[in-house]
């Protein structure tokens, strides 16, 4: 079975910063991580493969920085890696980057199951996963907590909703996006780090993966940020004090002067 699990850099909540003319993410020289949702993809796949003889394949869209992020998917036991790099990527959104990770994914040929987290933790918008799927033209479960069963032509999950879970039979190939509910990500070990130290990690750019110039970065992104902003602090709450009759007496009276 080939699995390919998509995967972002994104960088540490606290060092976000947004360039000004674009209003986009400065990645580059910032200090990033795996998108931690992204690890419990990557665990799952590499579940998969100690079950089933797999071969796993990571791949990410991004600057030559998230080459790193690709490595610790190696020491985790992925098998091969591939990263979408090409300055014309860059202020890709969700449609873009969806498209730009399907045709790497057309390139690498052959796969049965593309897994990934349920959203990213820089974008929190939970699309590129059936993104993915879209253009690629095959089914997608969301929000997946549990692998019930996986045969050669089908998978059967269990899918997170607000109230309960649903059991979804979904034929192969397929994406599916995963919660962290669904395991436990393992720590890279010291051997396969020293096997991702000398791992030859693929680079493409457009040209590599047939991309359209007009689908890709931001000429191929519908939605854009107009302007960010930090919010204004919150004014401190009003006290009320008393007893429950008085308290309960000054709401109303303020719930009636909102009202006039």
């Amino acid at each position: 079975m080939n699995i390919i699990v998509c995967i972002k850099q994104v960088p540490e909540t606290t060092e976000v910063k947004i360039d000004p003319e674009t209003n986009t993410l400065i990645r580059e020289g910032v200090a990033s991580i795996i998108n931690p949702f992204d690890t419990y993809a990557i665990e799952e796949a590499l579940r998969i493969k100690e079950r089933i003889a797999s071969k796993v394949m990571v791949l990410s869209m991004g600057p030559p920085q998230a080459e790193e992020a690709l490595r610790q998917a190696i020491a985790m036991g992925a098998d091969e890696a591939v990263l979408l790099s090409d300055r014309s990527f860059a202020g890709a959104d969700t449609l873009a980057t969806s498209y730009t990770l399907s045709k790497g994914i057309s390139k690498i040929g052959e796969y049965n199951l593309i897994i990934c987290g349920k959203q990213a933790t820089d974008g929190d918008t939970a699309q590129v996963g059936p993104g993915i799927a879209e253009h690629l033209n095959i089914p997608c479960a969301t929000f997946v907590k549990k692998i019930e069963k996986i045969e050669t032509d089908k998978i059967v999950v269990e899918s997170m909703r607000e109230e309960g879970c649903d059991v979804i039979e979904i034929p192969l190939p397929c994406v599916i996006t995963v919660v962290k509910e669904i395991n436990e990500p393992r720590l890279p070990s010291f051997k396969g780090m020293l096997r991702a130290k000398k791992q030859e990690i693929k680079i493409w750019g457009k040209s590599d993966i047939g991309a359209e110039e007009g689908c890709i970065g931001l000429d191929g992104s519908p939605t854009q940020v107009i302007k960010i902003f930090t919010p204004p602090a919150r004014k401190g709450g009003l006290i009320l004090e008393g007893s429950a009759k008085e308290v309960t007496e000054k709401i109303v009276s303020l719930l009636e002067n909102e009202i006039k």
